[in-house]
């Protein structure tokens, strides 16, 4: 072996040539999220740890998913699949298309949408947000609007989502006046809402300010829910398809009600035991909730008539998932907390927003215009909150009249 070689290879004063290796940015992103978020979920947990004891709060995170799955998500779940067959009945038979009819002169004027639109918010009323979205990719459906109108029915649309579900639900609890106030108040806060969606596409993106498709359909074109078989076949096809769709509902709102509605009562009510103690039980936690908004209890007072500050917990809610702020009615009620003019206000606010933050951004992302999600956000943020504050004046209008 050349022992020059060796020397020159163990020489320890070599300069040996290394790259720093680097780390990638998207995997620092990554590590810097998962602090971030384990900081979070740790004061989260830490804190009602802190003030509950850790095993009751682990038992009340538990109790209350459990009671809230038995008590609400399968009510609700009945309330999705009736008016789910309801709906499907009133598609079949051709009451929708007789309600659209008597509605489509009133769209232009005051939503700015063709008369066709009214078929989306009926259908939307009658299932969920996506049924807009669904329509919205029918070609003669979307030939009838402008660029920017159709991108407004995700505000339009969102308005009326399970609406059907929501009013009967209140109807269920024994709020009738209530419930009705409550959807007039959503039709405002929509009205508020689709206008305020135009008015910010239009000034952004003028150029949005065109039609879809090259040609207009003509005015006596129209879209048809072709039927056939017997009127018993269809009454039962109708029935069946509309309570499987209502079971579809029922499920996919599961996770909302168990995770949103448990994490917000437990930081919405507290102690259930002697002198303020803990026990594990379900409803049980820390009022944050009601403490931040005691602070401002004269804002939610005059806008909403709200006597309770733990009543703030519902429109919160209703940003993620009006099933989940739907679960939470039970306990306000048991508790005290609710009236005809809460009902009112949270079937508006409930109806209105519907979860539109958990929406919002796959609609308009299927519509293909990703750059007017937070205009879409927005506007409808304020239309909720239009919505509540017009049904409670509304409803104390009302209450001095009658």
């Amino acid at each position: 072996m050349n022992h020059d070689n060796n020397n020159k290879l163990y020489n320890p004063n070599m300069k040996l040539n290394i790259k720093k290796v680097t780390m990638p940015n998207f995997f620092k992103r990554r590590v810097i999220e998962a602090l971030v978020f384990l900081v979070i979920l740790g004061l989260f947990f830490g804190f009602l740890g802190m003030r509950m004891g850790a095993a009751n709060m682990l038992n009340t995170v538990m109790q209350t998913a459990y009671h809230l799955l038995l008590e609400t998500v399968f009510f609700l779940m009945a309330v999705c699949v009736l008016t789910g067959a309801l709906g499907k009945l009133l598609v079949e038979f051709g009451v929708v298309r007789l309600v659209e009819f008597v509605l489509r002169p009133l769209m232009k004027p005051i939503y700015n949408l063709p008369g066709v639109a009214a078929l989306g918010g009926i259908l939307t009323f009658l299932s969920d947000n996506p049924a807009i979205i669904t329509l919205s990719k029918d070609r003669y459906f979307s030939n009838y609007f402008k660029t920017y109108q159709l991108c407004s029915l995700t505000n339009f649309g969102t308005a009326f989502g399970m609406g059907l579900v929501v009013v009967f639900y209140m109807l269920g609890l024994g709020f009738l006046n209530g419930a009705l106030v409550g959807l007039i108040g959503a039709v405002i806060g929509s009205i508020v809402s689709t206008r305020l969606m135009q008015r910010f596409t239009l000034k952004s993106f003028p150029e949005l300010d065109r039609f879809e498709s090259q040609h207009e359909l003509e005015a006596n074109e129209n879209i048809s829910f072709k039927s056939s078989g017997n009127v018993f076949m269809r009454f039962l096809d109708s029935v069946l398809d509309g309570g499987k769709e209502g079971v579809s509902i029922g499920l996919a709102i599961i996770p909302g009600v168990l995770i949103i509605s448990t994490v917000v009562m437990m930081l919405t009510f507290g102690a259930s035991g002697v002198d303020g103690a803990y026990t594990g039980a379900a409803y049980e936690g820390v009022p944050v909730l009601p403490y931040l908004a005691g602070k401002i209890d004269f804002v939610f007072k005059w806008l909403f008539g709200f006597e309770h500050p733990e009543l703030v917990a519902f429109p919160i809610t209703s940003l993620g998932a009006v099933g989940a702020a739907l679960g939470l009615l039970p306990k306000f009620i048991a508790e005290g907390f609710i009236d005809n003019n809460a009902i009112a206000v949270c079937t508006a606010i409930g109806m209105c927003w519907s979860g539109f933050l958990s929406t919002h951004t796959a609609m308009l992302d299927s519509l293909g215009h990703r750059e007017l999600i937070s205009k879409a956000i927005g506007a409808h943020t304020i239309g909720g909150l239009v919505a509540g504050i017009s049904a409670h004046w509304l409803y104390v209008l009302l209450a001095l009249i009658f």
